[in-house]
């Protein structure tokens, strides 16, 4: 398939060719700045193709990388929150995005170890990002779960997550509502 979607102007742009043998070659490797920057990548070579759902759950692994914060890389391109939301609300009608919302919800309340607090809130943002976007998306009925407000999103990200990771993310929830329009 032709990358045919527009480029996301939150991800680097992915190398000719990549595919999943990107993300395979860390099987056994650390997961750290090179998996994280894999991922980015293969998530957006996903996305131009037109594999949106794909596209996220690459994100979903980026988000996972084992990062101090510190990494030269995340200056460049930093937790793809914004990512997220651009995804999320560029995805023609008729192409397979699930559910993000029931996604995250899922995700976020069922995540082990390791870095389980970190990465289960990463989710619980991701969740309030693809609530912004797509408002009518509905939770999933059958799985109770208590859903948090965006002030403990925001407090969480702070004690769990990268320094300034809670202001980056509520830039990009901004961004999200505004995307979403009145």
């Amino acid at each position: 398939m032709p990358d045919d979607f527009p480029t996301c102007p939150h991800l680097p742009a992915p190398r000719i060719g990549l595919d999943w043998r990107a993300l395979h070659a860390f099987r056994d490797a650390p997961r750290g700045a090179d998996f994280y920057l894999a991922c980015l990548e293969y998530g957006h070579a996903l996305w131009r193709r037109g594999f949106a759902a794909r596209s996220l759950l690459c994100l979903d692994r980026a988000m996972g990388a084992e990062l101090r914060g510190d990494e030269p890389i995340l200056r460049i391109h930093p937790l793809p929150y914004a990512a997220m939301g651009w995804v999320i609300a560029n995805t023609p009608p008729g192409v397979f995005l699930g559910n993000p919302r029931v996604h995250f919800q899922h995700y976020a309340d069922r995540m082990n170890e390791p870095r389980r607090e970190q990465r289960r809130w990463r989710a619980w943002a991701c969740w309030a990002i693809a609530r912004a976007v797509r408002p009518g998306l509905p939770a999933d009925p059958k799985h109770r779960v208590l859903e948090p407000a965006v002030d403990e999103i925001a407090a969480a990200l702070d004690q769990h997550g990268h320094f300034g990771e809670s202001a980056l993310w509520q830039e990009a929830l901004a961004e999200a509502r505004a995307a979403a329009g009145p």
